[in-house]
C-alpha cells in the first residue's frame, strides 16, 4: 500500500490562471495528484477561466471565496498586483488552516508574511515556463512559519510540472537568473543551431527539429546518467574529429564565459527588481 499524498483531501485555491497558473492546474490534473473538484480557480479575467472550467474545475472571480473554500492558496499573479491580492484575501486567511504559496518573481517571503495574519505559513517558488509542457524546474524556499509538511505539499504540487529543488530564499535571484530566465538562453541557442543547419542546406523545419531534439536528448542524458557534462562531452569528441573542431571555435569565442556573464547580468537585474518592488 502506497504512502498517502500530502494533497489528499486538500482543496487548492489557484489565484490567477494565466500561463503558469493554468499550467499548474493542468499538470496537477494530468498527473492524478488531485481531482478537478479539489481545485477552485479564481481570476478577474473571465476568458482565462473558460478553459479551466472545461476541465471540470469550479471557477470564480472572487478571490476571497476561493480562499475560504481551500486549505492551500496558490498565488499565481503578477508581482505588480500582489499587494492588492494580499490585501483582498488577508481577512479570510486562517494561519491554522491555510498554507500560502507564491510564484511571483521578486516578491520576498517577508513582504507576504507581513501582509497576512501573523503565523501564516508562506512558501515562495520560482518555476519556469517549461512547466507548461510538464518539464519545468521549480525552486522552493520556506517562510518563517512553514514546516516540513508544508514543504511536502509544495513539492507534491510542483513535481506535477517537472523537477523541484529546495533552496534558501537568499538564492532565489540566482535561481531566477539560471532556470527562470534560462529557457530564453536555450531558445536562442536552438535558433542558432537551426540557422547553422539552414546555412549548410538543411530545410528550416528539419534543422529546427534536429536542434530541438538534440537539446532534449542532451539534457535527458545529463539528468539520467548523472555524469559530469565534461565526461558526456568527451564521449562525443573524437581525436582530430568534427566535434573538437567545433568546440575549439566555441572556446576561442569565449562561449562559456559569455554564458556565465549573461547569467551574472540576469542575477544582478533580479536583485535590482526585487529591491525596487520592496520599496
Amino acid at each position: 500500500m502506497g504512502l498517502s499524498s500530502p494533497l489528499e483531501d486538500k482543496k487548492l485555491a489557484v489565484i490567477g490562471v494565466g500561463a503558469m497558473g493554468s499550467a499548474l492546474v493542468r499538470g496537477l490534473i494530468q498527473s492524478g495528484k488531485v481531482k478537478p473538484e479539489q481545485i477552485v480557480a479564481a481570476d478577474i479575467d473571465p476568458p482565462k477561466l473558460v478553459g479551466i472550467h472545461a476541465l471540470g474545475i469550479p471557477t470564480t472571480d472572487d478571490n476571497k471565496s476561493a480562499v475560504q473554500q481551500s486549505e492551500i492558496v496558490l498565488l499565481c499573479v503578477k508581482p505588480q498586483v500582489m499587494d492588492d491580492v494580499l490585501a483582498d484575501i488577508a481577512p479570510v486567511i486562517d494561519p491554522k488552516k491555510h498554507c500560502v504559496i507564491s510564484i511571483a518573481a521578486g516578491v520576498p517571503i517577508a513582504r507576504i508574511e507581513t501582509s497576512l495574519p501573523q503565523g501564516t505559513p508562506v512558501i515562495r517558488v520560482m518555476p519556469n515556463t517549461p512547466a507548461q509542457v510538464l518539464a519545468g524546474a521549480s525552486a522552493i524556499a520556506l517562510g518563517t512559519n512553514a514546516d516540513e509538511n508544508h514543504r511536502k505539499i509544495a513539492h507534491e504540487i510542483f513535481s506535477a510540472v517537472g523537477l523541484v529543488v529546495d533552496v534558501p530564499e537568499k538564492l532565489m535571484d540566482a535561481v531566477t537568473a539560471l532556470s527562470g530566465s534560462g529557457p530564453a538562453y536555450v531558445f536562442v541557442f536552438a535558433e542558432a543551431l537551426a540557422d547553422a543547419g539552414v546555412n549548410l542546406g538543411l530545410p528550416r523545419d528539419v534543422a529546427l527539429k534536429l536542434a530541438a531534439q538534440t537539446l532534449l536528448g542532451a539534457a535527458k542524458m545529463l539528468l539520467e546518467t548523472g555524469k559530469h557534462p565534461a565526461e558526456l562531452k568527451d564521449m562525443v569528441t573524437s581525436p582530430g574529429g568534427t566535434t573538437i573542431a567545433a568546440l575549439s571555435v566555441l572556446e576561442r569565442q569565449a562561449f562559456r564565459g559569455a554564458i556565465i556573464e549573461a547569467i551574472s547580468a540576469a542575477h544582478q537585474r533580479a536583485k535590482e527588481l526585487a529591491k525596487s518592488s520592496s520599496e
